[in-house]
């Protein structure tokens, strides 16, 4: 600790310089307003002359730790740095943060997202206005917002995906007044994979393909966060069908709420208006696990079901969801003997579970998941015509709230989603017609959930032109990854994304995975 007249001195003295750390300086001795952006600028400049110790004081500073400790890793900065007058200001920012400024920068870190700032890249998130083919997706034109008719051409597509409640009616998913905290580790990320025949590191993955954003997550603390194209924190990123997994865990809480009474139950059980059609003789089970049997066909070319039910739904003069998936009425083979991805199963459990809660979707997420999970913003979840979420598809939130849900179910619903569901809808029995390579030639299927080839239970959410949230429980390592792929599916981004989710696992994971 220095002496009195040593630490009368910090705030009295001038620094040669012009810099936010001398405004901080001068305005503490002054006893004006110092506010937490000045204290971010005094800390970015701190970081840049002393590098990394540094850094690690002004993070402590933030997060009010000990000032002893302050005092002992400032010195050494400046030591290092070779000048002390380094250390006079470092020490005026810890000293200002300690007292008056650290409850106000870890609220804006945690509720708004915004505390990590250019000049401070190593600590939090990176942002870069480019990404490949940039010109293609719009940069010249600062990504623009098209119109519902455009989300699928390549100019529009970065605004698109991150303003879809824009385009579309949506209903807010509420957050609480308070989010959970997720930390950060300051230290330099770094991770390297195998795909193909050579070794690979992140930055080459997002040079090479169009990320929005991509997030890593341990054990509630962030290792690293980065976007692409212009995309910011704030940003509300689209979830095309990730959403269906957070669909089934609510099917589990109505069980537990006695809201659903089993998942043998069929769907017309609770949606009269389905009765006598083939979805509407499927049970739960069937829907969950998309082995209904019933054909539909969903292969993203513009003329398959899917698009056809879409579009329909959108249009508030045709009649309603339970009445439009009537027209599916061929079961091409029995219910529970193969799996065949579609749509309109999560849309089913989705009427399902509106009529057994008597609640809006949204609503139910906000109230069972959302807010005790802790999310740090709103999500949207868009419409259709007759004001019905559509359960298949589009929820917009951040990636950081994308990240806490990948962590509950890491931690098997974290008490908030029961504990035997979690690990029943995302496991697959060996041999079945769920178990990995046996549903599609890689994944397994769960309840919505994709499911991993692994040695222990590893699963992941996935949707269409690169959504997807990987999980270990094993681990509690998360990884979050939203883009613009031009492919809706089978695009070869996919295959090294699995890559590099490996590849963290064994880098960053517990034990083998494969």
């Amino acid at each position: 600790m220095l002496p009195m007249a040593a630490r009368t001195t910090v705030f009295m003295m001038s620094h040669r310089r012009s810099n936010p750390a001398d405004r901080l300086v001068a305005g503490a001795s002054k006893k004006v307003h110092i506010g937490p952006g000045v204290v971010r600028s005094a800390v970015g400049f701190a970081d840049k002359d002393a590098g990394d110790f540094g850094h690690a004081v002004a993070r402590a500073a933030a997060f009010g730790h000990a000032r002893a400790i302050f005092d002992r890793l400032v010195f050494t900065a400046a030591f290092r740095a070779r000048h002390m007058n380094r250390f006079i200001v470092l020490r005026a920012a810890v000293c200002l943060a300690l007292s008056c400024c650290s409850p106000l920068l870890f609220h804006d870190r945690a509720k708004a997202g915004t505390a990590a700032q250019a000049g401070v890249p190593s600590c939090g998130p990176a942002f870069s206005q480019t990404g490949p083919d940039a010109e293609a997706y719009g940069a010249a034109q600062n990504y623009p917002l098209g119109t519902i008719m455009d989300r699928a051409r390549q100019a529009y597509m970065v605004a698109t995906f991150s303003n879809y409640d824009k385009l579309l009616p949506a209903h807010d998913v509420l957050s609480p007044a308070t989010p959970s905290p997720l930390a950060r580790n300051c230290d330099q990320f770094s991770l390297s994979y195998m795909f193909g025949d050579r070794r690979h590191t992140v930055d080459d993955y997002l040079s090479r393909h169009p990320a929005t954003g991509l997030l890593i997550v341990k054990d509630g603390t962030i290792l690293f966060e980065r976007y692409q194209y212009g995309r910011r924190d704030t940003d509300r990123l689209l979830s095309n069908s990730m959403v269906k997994t957070m669909v089934a865990m609510l099917v589990g809480i109505a069980i537990k709420d006695s809201k659903i009474r089993s998942i043998e139950d069929l769907a017309q059980d609770y949606v009269p208006e389905m009765k006598g059609s083939a979805y509407g003789g499927t049970s739960l089970r069937a829907l969950l696990t998309m082995s209904s049997g019933v054909a539909f066909s969903e292969s993203y070319d513009g003329k398959d079901d899917l698009s056809g039910l879409a579009r329909d739904l959108r249009r508030s003069d045709l009649p309603n969801a339970a009445n439009l998936l009537r027209r599916f009425s061929t079961r091409a083979a029995p219910p529970e003997t193969t799996f065949a991805y579609a749509s309109s199963e999560t849309e089913v459990l989705g009427l399902v579970l509106t009529a057994a809660t008597g609640k809006r979707l949204s609503d139910y997420l906000s109230e069972k998941i959302w807010q005790p999970m802790g999310a740090e913003d709103r999500a949207t979840w868009t419409v259709d015509g007759h004001n019905q979420e559509q359960a298949f598809c589009c929820l917009g939130a951040r990636l950081r709230d994308y990240a806490r849900f990948g962590l509950l179910l890491a931690k098997d619903g974290g008490g908030v989603i029961p504990e035997s569901w979690v690990i029943a809808a995302t496991t697959a029995p060996p041999g079945s017609f769920r178990a990995p390579q046996v549903a599609t030639p890689f994944f397994g299927y769960g309840y919505q959930t994709w499911i991993m080839p692994a040695k222990r239970r590893m699963f992941a959410m996935l949707g269409t032109n690169g959504q997807a949230i990987f999980v270990d429980p094993a681990s509690k390592l998360g990884m979050v990854h939203t883009a613009v792929r031009l492919k809706p599916n089978k695009d070869p981004a996919a295959r090294e994304l699995t890559a590099m989710w490996f590849g963290l696992v064994r880098q960053f994971g517990v034990g083998a995975a494969r």
